[in-house]
Order: structure tokens, then C-alpha cells, then sequence
């Protein structure tokens, strides 16, 4: 930098140059020294059966990711895991924004390892913003004695945009959990409406946690949410308000008559209790366990595994033809012009989808005739 007090001009005056500056980065840092060596999938799953619990973080980083070359291994990761996994008990716990789920899950965990003991993991899906894609992930802030205890492990994931309450990849981070040694599995769904079930369809118990002045009888006329509700906990019962507590939980139990019997034959109880104070919650669990004990002697846990088994076979097959649509080579090169068209009004919405996956049809590779023929 020139300093014009050092021209002869302004005798007397003079301004020294000073030193050059160091550069900000450590030139003696090597760059790789910090790079992490990435796992092969012989040495993830054998951490994950020892119950690591940071290789299991990274399998299910690996699982929640887009690229198509870590859903691969992904994969291979969960078909090794499967036969360590199926050994838990899974809770999925909903509710309305608000109404404590996560501070619920904090008391019932810490209840459920002092009276049962083992491990507990417990999935948070945090809804992601439909702007930003972002996601604030705050679900574990308020989980605080689960958070330091030993036996615990939470994870906190994004929606990605995914309905149902749920992520689309819940379901294989729960075989993980399982075969890490987890085994009691918390699915927590973001804030549900009445149609958001995806939940339902991969726990053993589904609890729905509501808080007074929500609704009454005619809630339960309408088909959702509370149908599929193997139980029904009415939070924050203490101080001033329990008698409206005590007034919702009567108003539930009246809804619950208007539903025809679940095909598990148990009828869904009602109970009052407070997440913030821990008062109630071993008569939640008493519950929970009345559920296991009456359905496992029925035969209906077994069942409802395999069907929930069934069920997410399909929509894999969805996923992976919808995936399969969208990276098409002649249909990502088409799809802005169809866009186009249905902007400027050219064709309605119905015709541009149906050129699209005309187009996406015709395109298939033709099975041989051989193929194409059953062996007899």
C-alpha cells in the first residue's frame, strides 16, 4: 500500500510499510491429514452388531442419503443386518404439534431403563421446511435425561418432504437399531393431521398424545389418526388442568364407540398423565404392556409384522418406479418441455403425464420372447 506522507513533499513525515501478513490457513496443515478412512460393508455391520454406536450413526447417514452409490451399499448393509434384527419392541408415538411428544418420550424412556432395563433408541423425524429444505432437527434438545444416559440412542432425522409422519427410510434405520442390540425401538412422527398413518404401519404399538380442548365425540366419527390409535394419552394433567384432561379423556373413550372393533380385538384405552411432572406414566406403560401381552397370546403381533412386512415390500416397488421414472434419461430431457406446455396452456396437466409415461413406456427395454414365456 502507497503512503503519500512519505513523499518528499511532507518533510518530517514518514509511515513504514509494516509486515506482511501470515496467511490464515496453517501452510504446515495438511489438507488429508482429518480425512476419515470410509468403512467397507463387512466392517459397518460387524460394528453395528458390537453395538457401535457411531458406525451405526454413519450406516444410517448412508441409508438417508440420495446418492445412488451409498443407497447401494446402503442396502447391503441392511440384508446383512436382517437376520440380527425383529427382537424389539416398536412404539410409534404422534400427536399434534404442541403436544408434548418429546418431552413424553424423555420420561417414558427413562422409566422404561429403570424398570425393564436395556436399550432404547428412539427416531425423531422433524418435519423439513417446503422453502428452504432445511430442517432444524431440535426434537433431542428437549430429551434431556435420554440424551446422557448410557443405554440410549437418539436420532433425529429429516421428513425430506416424505408424508406420513414418518421418513421413508424409518423403517430400515429401525432393522439397524435392532441388530446394534436396540431392543426397544421410539418412532416419533413430526406434528400429524388425521391422515398422516405411515407410522402405523411399521410399529407394534401406535400411542397418540393429545391435549385437552382438541376436539370431542365428533372426532372420532371421522376416519383417521385416532381409527388406527392402539391407545389414546391425554398430556399436561396437572395443576389447573386436570379437570378439562379428565373432561377429554371422557369425551375420547365416547369417540372410541363409534369405531367398529380393531381387528387386534383390543379395545383402545384412555389415559391421563403428565409428560413435564412424570406422574401417570407407569400406568401408560402398564398399558402398553397389557396391549404386548394380550396380542402376542392371540396371535395378532406375528401377524400384523408380516403384513407390515407386506406392505412395505410395495411401497419399495413404488419408490423404486417412481426413482426410476424421474432419472430416465429421455424423461428428464422432456420433462421441462411438458412443464412448459402445461404453463403456457398448451396441453392440461392430465394430457402432458400421460405423453410422459407413454413415452417412458415405449422406452422400456422389450423382454426376450423367452423371457416373456412361463416354464412349465
Amino acid at each position: 500500500m502507497e503512503h503519500p506522507e512519505n513523499s518528499s513533499e511532507y518533510a518530517g513525515l514518514q509511515v513504514n510499510s509494516g509486515v506482511e501478513q501470515p496467511a490464515i490457513i496453517n501452510p504446515y496443515l495438511k489438507r488429508n491429514r482429518f480425512h476419515r478412512r470410509e468403512l467397507s460393508v463387512a466392517e459397518m455391520v460387524e460394528g453395528i452388531v458390537k453395538g457401535d454406536v457411531t458406525i451405526l450413526s454413519q450406516a444410517v447417514t448412508l441409508i438417508e442419503s440420495v446418492n445412488p452409490d451409498h443407497q447401494a451399499k446402503a442396502q447391503e448393509v441392511i440384508e446383512k443386518c436382517l437376520p440380527y434384527s425383529g427382537q424389539s419392541v416398536r412404539i410409534g408415538i404422534s400427536g399434534v404439534p404442541g403436544a408434548g411428544k418429546s418431552t413424553s418420550i424423555d420420561e417414558f424412556g427413562i422409566h422404561l431403563l429403570k424398570e425393564k432395563g436395556g436399550r432404547l433408541a428412539v427416531l425423531a423425524i422433524d418435519p423439513s421446511s417446503e422453502r428452504s429444505k432445511g430442517s432444524i432437527l431440535g426434537d433431542k434438545t428437549r430429551m434431556e435425561k435420554l440424551a446422557i444416559h448410557p443405554d440410549s440412542f437418539i436420532r433425529p432425522s429429516p421428513s425430506a418432504g416424505s408424508l406420513g409422519g414418518v421418513a421413508r427410510k424409518t423403517r430400515e434405520t429401525i432393522i439397524l437399531c435392532e441388530a446394534a442390540g436396540f431392543d426397544k425401538i421410539f418412532v416419533e412422527t413430526v406434528g400429524v393431521g388425521q391422515s398422516e398413518t405411515a407410522c402405523h404401519s411399521m410399529v407394534d404399538f401406535f400411542l397418540l398424545i393429545q391435549v385437552a380442548g382438541t376436539g370431542d365425540e365428533l372426532q372420532g366419527i371421522k376416519r383417521g389418526i385416532m381409527e388406527i390409535s392402539d391407545g389414546i394419552v391425554i398430556n399436561k394433567c396437572d395443576g389447573d388442568n386436570v379437570d378439562r384432561c379428565q373432561m377429554a379423556a371422557t369425551n375420547y373413550r365416547n369417540a372410541l364407540h363409534f369405531f367398529p372393533m380393531p381387528e387386534s380385538g383390543w379395545l383402545p384405552k384412555v389415559l391421563c398423565y403428565s409428560g413435564f411432572y412424570g406422574t401417570g406414566v407407569k400406568e401408560v406403560w402398564d398399558m402398553i404392556y397389557e396391549y404386548f401381552d394380550f396380542v402376542k397370546a392371540n396371535g395378532y403381533f406375528d401377524y400384523r409384522r408380516s403384513e407390515q412386512s407386506k406392505y412395505w415390500m410395495y411401497e419399495t416397488i413404488n419408490e423404486q418406479l417412481r426413482l426410476n421414472f424421474y432419472n430416465n434419461p429421455l424423461i428428464r430431457k422432456r420433462l421441462q418441455q411438458a412443464e412448459q406446455s402445461v404453463l403456457m396452456g398448451q396441453k392440461t396437466s392430465f394430457v402432458a403425464a400421460g405423453h410422459l409415461l407413454d413415452d417412458y413406456f415405449k422406452n422400456l427395454p422389450k423382454p426376450s420372447p423367452r423371457e416373456g414365456c412361463l416354464d412349465t
